[in-house]
């Protein structure tokens, strides 16, 4: 076998990886980290294929930031069969790991930048990869602000995180639901939108990441559109229904590309014939 076609067939090949963490972090999603045979290397946005045998696989975001650590994190949200069967998974049993794939945020396309994080419900979670190598390189970015959004208090991921990110010097945490539903609650309520327009961003100097549910970026950018932010400083991470990771099964496909390889994280300005992603 030459090594061309070793590659090829190792890119279908999971690692066994075990599970060390659990934890429940709303009725639908639950946290998962992963002792791997050795470091990931993953960029921030990049995502995994995760599969049990007999059962499936599913593409799941990665949560973490680039670390030298054996370690994955991720949020898994209970939608299927396979998620089904990994949210009854405990402590010391494995879950197949493939990847990362796609593309993912460019670090550097933040240095020396103000930063605006928009999530929309589970969309904090693969932010979380870009957001956490961000705050621990604090003094390479300018002012920091993070605007989460979710349906109901009952729905909040990482609350934990958001109030230690918010204690950093130059850190604004804005936390919004869209109901109380008669629950505790100490954000605002209202969509992610609304505090856009009382930022003061200055439009060459603000970069900003979306990701959520795709209906939400088409508010998110008229707001930032409505700013001035350029297009170009504008990146969108996207969620599509890939089956492969590696652009053979066409799932994943906009137009003429493919989400797991071009994506799932594109500038903006990048996506205009994309629209159907957006929608």
């Amino acid at each position: 076998m030459n090594s061309q076609n070793h590659f090829h067939e190792a890119a279908y090949l999971p690692k066994m990886a075990k599970i060390i963490e659990t934890r429940d972090m709303t009725e639908r999603e639950k946290y998962f980290k992963l002792q791997l045979e050795e470091p990931l290397g993953h960029k921030p946005g990049q995502f995994v294929m995760v599969s049990i045998l007999g059962i499936g696989e599913a593409p799941i975001s990665i949560s973490c930031g680039p670390t030298d650590e054996k370690t994955l994190e991720m949020v898994i949200r209970k939608t299927g069969r396979l998620t089904n069967v990994i949210h009854g998974m405990s402590e010391g049993q494995s879950l197949g790991i493939r990847g990362p794939y796609g593309t993912g945020f460019d670090l550097e396309n933040f240095y020396g930048k103000n930063i605006l994080f928009v999530a929309g419900g589970l969309g904090l979670a693969p932010l979380r990869s870009l957001i956490d190598p961000v705050m621990k390189d604090r003094e390479r970015y300018g002012k920091i602000t993070l605007i989460s959004g979710c349906r109901t208090p009952a729905e909040e991921l990482y609350r934990s995180k958001t109030d230690a990110w918010k204690q950093i010097e130059g850190v604004e945490v804005i936390r919004l639901v869209d109901r109380t539903a008669n629950l505790r609650w100490d954000g605002e309520v209202g969509l992610v939108t609304a505090p856009i327009g009382r930022l003061e961003l200055n439009p060459s100097k603000t970069v900003v990441a979306l990701c959520g549910p795709p209906v939400m970026y088409k508010f998110v950018i008229m707001a930032l559109d409505m700013k001035g932010i350029p297009h170009s400083q504008i990146y969108v991470d996207l969620e599509r229904r890939m089956k492969c990771g590696v652009g053979k099964c066409g799932h994943c496909q906009i137009n003429a590309q493919y989400c797991c390889q071009e994506g799932p994280v594109f500038c903006y300005s990048e996506t205009m014939g994309l629209q159907e992603a957006l929608s």
